[in-house]
């Protein structure tokens, strides 16, 4: 850290000399542009960029499948405007998991291919990606689908199993969306501002997409399940029925806190979807006890697979009702 002392020129205005080796470092000289964001009490300062689009390379020889899926995904969440995949020569199997990978992101889209690379570029705008609507989405989608996969274990409904995990990918889309957005605004002061959140409420809004996206695999877990087992007696449907109206309680209570703008509500249910969990993890047990009953093995082991992703879906609920807590705090 270094100090400057403030010097008044012009006998109005303001005056304060920036560090020369940061000057250097950032190409900032006599005549150079510097922009300022204020945040509250804080003032950042950073160097004006010609080029506002970030571009990224990245060398794909030798990359497939997972992997180079992976690598596509990266580039997008760390942020990068345009991103060229090069190699000494491009497989056609390579376009392919690149084209397959850009359909589930957010905005990115395939602009050059030539044998030596492919050029992909993000065509929205920061301003137009509202991290708000994307989690308030994320909501409504994997809740419904933790629903929708309890009904189709129930009620021996396949395709009802199998849209609901076709829908795990829109959560991902939008889980990336979200992580793109915070680390963008971790790495550039002035898209909080574009975006219209502080950049607190953006880390909490992502710690909690994250949750988000946990639940919708585990959704997803059950409607695999459901999918691998037949039809479930009354009293077990009984009691898992009523262990997911539980369960979901705690999600749903911590979101409601997690967007309340009034801090005390906010607190108040992040609060009471808290005070749920031990409740569902007794109801939980008692489930448990209830299919260790079952006469068959195999069945019992899958329910209690599901049993354990409903507890989990609770738990991270808690995790969003903590992240609720820390947005409705007051800033020291």
């Amino acid at each position: 850290m270094e100090t400057r002392k403030v010097q008044v020129t012009g006998g109005s205005t303001y005056t304060v000399s920036l560090p020369k080796d940061w000057a250097t470092e950032n190409d900032v000289s006599a005549g150079s542009v510097v922009e300022f964001h204020s945040e509250e009490d804080v003032l950042l300062l950073s160097p004006k960029s010609e080029n506002e689009r970030e571009e990224g390379a990245i060398d794909i020889d030798g990359l497939e499948g997972d992997q180079l899926t992976r690598a596509v995904m990266t580039m997008y969440v760390s942020g990068f405007d345009v991103i060229t995949f090069e190699a000494s020569r491009v497989t056609a199997g390579q376009r392919r998991t690149i084209r397959e990978a850009t359909q589930g992101l957010v905005g990115l889209e395939v602009i050059e291919e030539t044998g030596e690379r492919v050029v992909l570029q993000d065509l929205l705008d920061s301003s137009e990606l509202s991290v708000h609507n994307a989690i308030t989405r994320m909501r409504l989608v994997s809740m419904t689908m933790l629903s929708d996969a309890v009904t189709a274990l129930l009620e021996n409904d396949d395709e009802l199993a199998h849209d609901v995990i076709e829908r795990d990918d829109d959560v991902d889309r939008l889980w990336y969306m979200v992580s793109r957005v915070f680390r963008t605004v971790l790495r550039n002061p002035a898209a909080a501002t574009e975006i219209g959140f502080p950049r607190e409420t953006v880390f909490d809004y992502q710690s909690s997409a994250r949750q988000l996206e946990r639940i919708a695999d585990h959704a997803t877990k059950i409607a695999t399940i459901s999918l691998e087992i037949g039809p479930v007696n009354d009293s077990v449907a009984s009691t898992l029925s009523e262990l997911q109206d539980a369960a979901v309680t705690v999600p749903e209570t911590a979101m409601d806190a997690l967007l309340e703008d009034d801090p005390d509500r906010a607190v108040e249910l992040a609060t009471e979807a808290r005070s749920d969990l031990p409740d569902i993890d007794n109801r939980a047990r008692d489930v448990d006890d209830v299919i260790r009953g079952l006469d068959e093995p195999e069945l019992a082991q899958s329910l209690g697979l599901v049993v354990d992703s409903l507890s989990r879906t609770a738990d991270y609920g808690g995790n969003i009702a903590e992240s609720a807590l820390q947005k409705a705090a007051p800033s020291p």
